[in-house]
């Protein structure tokens, strides 16, 4: 047990270790704001349907997703390209939400077969939503390495170099 421990500090301290750990943690990021979002237009009936409730905490989650994987998780820095970077990346958030209208479209059913107070009905439409999220991450995850790539050995030792001499970031 002790090993495994000493394997995954070690792998975690690795350029792609480091990779992962930081999408998922804009992923549980992203995840935080699309939830609170919908909870909070769909629980507040500021928006009445469950579809669209999620349609728009997926987009606002989105965006700081973007920016965030973009800096932190590949490194970048400058200009976003938009062939390379922004089409592909808002191709797959689309995608996403369109998986997410999936479990909205059964939270929906779910509220309409059952009496429920709003707050409950709130929470099985955030839930439907958080589900959908983690079945897709996986692709995400797979597709987003490919997006954002580093290119050179070198542009990868610069990355983590300079990493190691600002811990804080």
């Amino acid at each position: 047990m002790r090993n495994r421990i000493a394997a995954l500090i070690a792998w975690s301290k690795t350029h792609e270790g480091k990779k992962l750990i930081r999408f998922t943690s804009v992923s549980a990021i992203s995840t935080v704001v699309s939830f609170s979002t919908i909870s909070i237009v769909y629980g507040t009936k500021l928006v009445h349907g469950e579809i669209t409730s999620t349609v728009i905490g997926n987009m606002v989650a989105t965006i700081p997703s973007y920016y965030l994987n973009r800096t932190w998780t590949w490194g970048k820095k400058g200009r976003s390209h938009f062939r390379s970077e922004i089409v592909p990346f808002w191709s797959m958030a689309f995608l996403g939400t369109a998986f997410s209208i999936l479990g909205a479209t059964f939270a929906k059913h779910i509220v309409e077969t059952h009496q429920w107070h709003h707050l409950i009905n709130t929470g099985v439409v955030a839930f439907a939503n958080l589900m959908s999220f983690g079945v897709f991450w996986i692709l995400k995850l797979k597709v987003f390495n490919r997006i954002f790539h580093v290119d050179d050995l070198a542009e990868i030792d610069e990355h983590l170099i300079t990493e190691e001499a600002n811990p804080t970031n």
